[in-house]
């Protein structure tokens, strides 16, 4: 039956993305807030379908060190689940993604319209000037931005060196960055139709100042503080207690 509500959910996943497309598109004459409005209906309506179908639920923890002064975010990359649950979570925010994504019609346009930061991620360099120099602006326009810093999806218990791009943001801006750690791929793998029931942990660490700290530092504190928390909520390290499957 796990399989069975897996494919369910992941249909009218994948059906959702044109109305509520529409929906943004339809909008963006009231502005920019209106059509976000859209978008976070769009990841709400699948947060509950999750629940519904899958029986896969989230619980954030450490919600009130979301400072009132927008900044940069950190997510861990582990799943689709984060690149929705971040519209839930956090208020009005700009992504940064690639730029293949924007290429998709219908999605690609309603993409535009919120305003999300699309790079070339073969680019190196100028990807993360891009991620700066537009950066800049969401952040000024009162927009978060958020970065996925190991730049594609890892498996549980496994990372890799973070992009420095969002720790040069925050130096040059002044801006918090704040760092999340979550269990999604515990329960929603990277790739395959399975998805696990039970509760995802969404824990939001305190924000990390950058005044006097060189982005490396900033880096380096935000990648030691989500490695550790997932050491602590990730079943990859602690297997002796993984959940069976009994379905």
């Amino acid at each position: 039956m796990i399989y069975l509500r897996s494919l369910i959910f992941t249909i009218l996943l994948f059906l959702s993305v044109f109305p509520f497309s529409f929906a943004v598109i339809l909008a963006a004459p009231a502005g920019l807030s209106a059509s976000y409005y859209f978008a976070a209906m769009w990841a709400k309506f699948n947060m509950w379908s999750l629940r519904t179908i899958c029986g896969l639920c989230y619980r954030v923890e450490g919600a009130d060190n979301i400072p009132a002064q927008n900044g940069v975010i950190y997510v861990k990359h582990s799943s689709a689940f984060e690149t929705m649950v971040q519209f839930v979570v956090f208020p009005a925010q700009a992504c940064v993604l690639k730029r293949e994504l924007m290429w998709i019609p219908i999605m690609g346009w309603a993409l535009a319209l919120i305003k999300p930061i699309a790079i070339d991620r073969k680019a190196h360099g100028s990807a993360v000037r891009q991620v700066i120099r537009h950066g800049r602006h969401r952040l000024d326009a009162g927009l978060w931005v958020v970065i996925f810093p190991e730049g594609t999806r890892m498996p549980p218990g496994e990372t890799r060196r973070y992009g420095l791009s969002g720790a040069v943001l925050a130096a040059e801006t002044g801006r918090p960055l704040l760092p999340v750690a979550h269990n999604a791929g515990d329960f929603w793998p990277r790739r395959g139709l399975r998805k696990r029931s039970g509760t995802i942990r969404v824990v939001i660490g305190p924000a990390i100042d950058p005044a006097g700290k060189t982005p490396h530092a900033i880096n380096a504190e935000a990648q030691t503080w989500i490695e550790a928390t997932m050491r602590e909520i990730s079943e990859a390290y602690q297997p002796e207690t993984r959940a069976s499957d009994t379905e």
